[in-house]
C-alpha cells in the first residue's frame, strides 16, 4: 500500500511534472533513468496511468494518483457508470480509489465514502480534487464504526466489500469480506441511516445464492454486469421500491431482464437441422452468468443451451447482447476428419459449452495457433458440432 511519505512525493509540483514528461515512456526505463527524480515513484505512477487510459480514463485525463492494488481491486469506470441508483444522498462504505464514489457524484447531490487507509482516504480526496468533483465527502473511519455513529440520513448505501484478508489471500464466505454487509444492512436499516441498499459482488458469484442471501432484507434484484465480454461484477438492489428482477447489463451496450424467481423453461425439443443455419450468436457473457441465455434468444433461433450458441437462420437484427457471425458451415466434430483436411493450418477456436480445452483439440487435430480460420466449437443435440465462421 502506498505509504504517506510516497503521497506527500507524488502531490510535489516537481514530481507531477516528470510524471507528465515520462508518461510515453517505458516504466522500467524510467525506474533505471538516473536523470528522472524520484524515478521509482514516477515508474509506478506512470505504470498505471498507462493502464488507466481505458479502465479509468477520467483518472487518466486528470492525472490522478493512483495506488497499484487499489487500481487493480477498483471497478472500470465504465461500470461505475451503470449503476442504477440515484438521489438526494448517498453512502459509500468502501471508497477505495473512489471509482464508484466518482460514479455516483454525477447522479446524486451528496456521496459521503468511508475508507479506513488513512493514505488512501487522503488520496481519494486528492483525486476527486484533481477530478474538480464536488459534493464528495471522504470520512477516514472503518465502515462498521462509522455506520454505528453516523446520525445522518442517506436516500442509498452502496458497498463493496473488500474480498481479500489481510494476508493476501481470497475470501469466500462474504461474512469474512471488509464490511461484513450480511451485519451492517440491517443495521443501517434499524438505525434509519438507509433503506435502500447497492451491493456489488464478485463477478464469479452465484446469482441465484445472491437472491438467497439478500431477500432475507427484503425486496431485491441482481444485475449479472459485463464489459467487452468479461463479467467484471454481480450488483445486488435491496429495493422496495422495485420489483424483483434478474438481469444481464452490458455496461457498453444493452440489457436484458426477467421477473424472479425465473419461471422454468422446457427443454429444447426441435430436431437440429445445421443446414438451416447461416448465422450464429455467441451470447455475452453477462447472459451466460444470469443463466438469460434461452430467455433472451428463444424466439431467434435454435438455443444450444444457457452456455452455448444461438443458430439462426437470417442474419440478427442490430443491438443483440452478443458476437454475431456468418456460418459457412456446420459438421459434427470429427478429430480425424480435421487432421486430414487442416493439419498444420493456422487456426483460431472458440469454445462454447463443450468438454474440452483448445489444447487437447489442437493435439488431436495438428492445427496449429493464429490464421484467418475461425473454428468454433459446441454441443447441440448431445451432439459436438464444428462452426466454420465467416
Amino acid at each position: 500500500m502506498i505509504s504517506f511519505e510516497e503521497f506527500e512525493r507524488l502531490c510535489r509540483a516537481e514530481t507531477m511534472r516528470s510524471v507528465e514528461e515520462n508518461l510515453e515512456r517505458d516504466p522500467v526505463a524510467i525506474a533505471l533513468d538516473r536523470r528522472v527524480a524520484c524515478a521509482a515513484d514516477v515508474a509506478t505512477q506512470v505504470k498505471y496511468l498507462q493502464r488507466a487510459r481505458r479502465k479509468l480514463p477520467s483518472y487518466y485525463e486528470a492525472r490522478c494518483i493512483i495506488p497499484q492494488l487499489a487500481f487493480e481491486q477498483s471497478s472500470g469506470e465504465i461500470c461505475a457508470a451503470r449503476k442504477d441508483l440515484r438521489g438526494g444522498s448517498v453512502l459509500d462504505l468502501t471508497c477505495g480509489l473512489g471509482v464508484d464514489a466518482f460514479g455516483l457524484s454525477s447522479r446524486f447531490e451528496r456521496v459521503v465514502t468511508v475508507e479506513r487507509n488513512e493514505v488512501l482516504a487522503a488520496v481519494a480526496r486528492e483525486n476527486f480534487r484533481r477530478l474538480g468533483v464536488s459534493g464528495i465527502e471522504v470520512v477516514c473511519d472503518t465502515a462498521e464504526h462509522f455506520a454505528s455513529v453516523t446520525e445522518e440520513r442517506f436516500d442509498w448505501c452502496f458497498a463493496d466489500p473488500d474480498r481479500r484478508g489481510a494476508d493476501g489471500g481470497k475470501r469466500v464466505l462474504l461474512e469474512d469480506c471488509s464490511p461484513d454487509v450480511t451485519h451492517l444492512i440491517p443495521l443501517l436499516a434499524e438505525r434509519g441511516t438507509a433503506s435502500r441498499f447497492c451491493i456489488k459482488l464478485s463477478p464469479m458469484f452465484d446469482v441465484e445464492e445472491a437472491f438467497r442471501i439478500f431477500g432475507r432484507y427484503g425486496r431485491c434484484s441482481v444485475e449479472a454486469v459485463s464489459s467487452g465480454d468479461e463479467c467484471k461484477e454481480v450488483l445486488v438492489y435491496v429495493d422496495s421500491q422495485r420489483e424483483p428482477r434478474l438481469s444481464a447489463v452490458v455496461a457498453d451496450g444493452g440489457s436484458f431482464s426477467a421477473a424472479w424467481p425465473l419461471e422454468e423453461l422446457r427443454p429444447e425439443t426441435r430436431p437440429f437441422e445445421p443446414s438451416e443455419y447461416g448465422w450464429a450468436i455467441f451470447p455475452d457473457v453477462a447472459l451466460v452468468k444470469a443463466r438469460l441465455v434461452r430467455r433472451c434468444f428463444g424466439g431467434t433461433g435454435w438455443v444450444s443451451g444457457e452456455n452455448g450458441v444461438v443458430f439462426c437462420k437470417e442474419r440478427p437484427a442490430e443491438g443483440v447482447l452478443g458476437r454475431v457471425f456468418g456460418i459457412a458451415g456446420i459438421e459434427r466434430y470429427d478429430a480425424r476428419r480435421l487432421r486430414r483436411e487442416l493439419k498444420g493450418l493456422g487456426v483460431g477456436i472458440m469454445l462454447r459449452d463443450v468438454p474440452l480445452t483448445a489444447a487437447r483439440i489442437r493435439q488431436a487435430t495438428g492445427l496449429r495457433e493464429g490464421g484467418d480460420l475461425q473454428l468454433a466449437f459446441t454441443r447441440a443435440a448431445g451432439e459436438i458440432w464444428v462452426i466454420r465462421l465467416k
